[in-house]
């Protein structure tokens, strides 16, 4: 997967928040490490849980992270993708089931975005230099994006899902799911925490979070939106989640500068380019993160009015920063992001 800096500011502030006053209340256990590239961190609120019970909830949280990352990852090279995007067959491969299920939701955005998502813009993702393995040149040329287009196209990924197999139509084409793998993981997880019986908690994923229940003082998970800007860190928008999931998507955070140009690293599969419009941030809210994840991405790619016209016509909860000629920001916020955001003071 594309490995991009995490966003830890959403999780440590919902932590602080139900610690402001001292330590972390005795019922707050805290699990963090390493994934995908990024960072994880789940908190979960109980009345009682020994320190057994922890450490099996500990295992199963990161037994099923790297779940994930080992069927899912562009950088492990015996993972189900990696070994799928060598081949040139068009027979069926066989995968797992979760590696079917994050495709199948990723075709149903694909479907309604118009092809603003799509997995199979990995071929553009590595000649733009973001790819796992280091790209020919920074600046691929038309020749280049004319040949490499050939095999980008979410149609041209064939999911049977009864049979669990995955086939190729072009010789060429490979899968990316970097932009849905994260919230995917982060709600297999609440499956984990659900299967445990825990009723409260908060997971994040590289910037990618999900909540339930309330902390340790009954209040709503507080979050942060990031203000996207690399020069000054700092927080846009602070809301409220309840039992809900929040995805972030923009393009402050992995780019790449050359001879003066910043490059993003969303590329537009449609045209198979960076994009290089003024939406510079996306969050969306979803029941479900993988499925705000993948909103998330394909509205970013289309830019504010586009993206802002889709998702308030589908009553997507999306809330956009735009950056400005004069270096400021303004934010459109969709009806359906209002009611589901809770309102908390920075």
């Amino acid at each position: 997967m594309i490995r991009v800096p995490c966003r830890l500011v959403v999780a440590l502030l919902a932590f602080a928040a139900a610690g402001a006053c001292g330590a972390p209340p005795a019922t707050h256990h805290l699990f963090r490490g390493d994934t995908m590239g990024t960072t994880f961190s789940v908190t979960i609120v109980v009345d009682a849980l020994n320190d057994a019970s922890l450490e099996q909830v500990d295992t199963r949280i990161r037994r099923t992270l790297d779940g994930v990352e080992v069927k899912m990852s562009t950088y492990i090279v015996d993972s189900e993708l990696s070994r799928f995007n060598r081949t040139t067959s068009p027979d069926p491969f066989p995968v797992s089931m979760e590696t079917i299920d994050v495709l199948r939701q990723a075709r149903e955005v694909s479907e309604l975005t118009g092809g603003a998502f799509d997995v199979t813009v990995a071929p553009l993702v590595g000649a733009w230099g973001f790819g796992p393995f280091p790209a020919d040149s920074i600046l691929p040329s038309d020749a280049d994006l004319s040949r490499l287009r050939l095999a980008v196209g979410y149609e041209k990924l064939q999911i049977d899902i009864a049979r669990s197999t995955i086939s190729k139509t072009y010789p060429g084409l490979q899968i990316d799911v970097s932009a849905i793998a994260k919230g995917y993981g982060v709600d297999r997880v609440a499956e984990v925490l659900n299967d445990a019986g825990i009723e409260a908690y908060l997971i994040e994923v590289g910037g990618e979070v999900r909540t339930r229940g309330r902390n340790s003082e009954e209040r709503l998970w507080r979050v942060g939106i990031e203000r996207p800007s690399s020069d000054a860190p700092g927080l846009q928008r602070v809301i409220e989640l309840e039992d809900a999931a929040l995805a972030t998507s923009g393009d402050y955070r992995n780019f790449i500068e050359y001879d003066g140009r910043r490059i993003s690293h969303t590329i537009d599969p449609r045209s198979g380019r960076p994009v290089a419009h003024g939406l510079a941030s996306v969050s969306v809210i979803d029941s479900q993160c993988a499925w705000a994840d993948a909103v998330a991405t394909a509205l970013e790619v289309m830019g504010p009015d586009e993206a802002f016209a889709l998702a308030s016509n589908r009553k997507w909860a999306a809330f956009l920063i735009i950056r400005q000629d004069d270096g400021t920001y303004r934010e459109l916020a969709t009806p359906a992001f209002e009611v589901l955001a809770g309102v908390a003071a920075l």
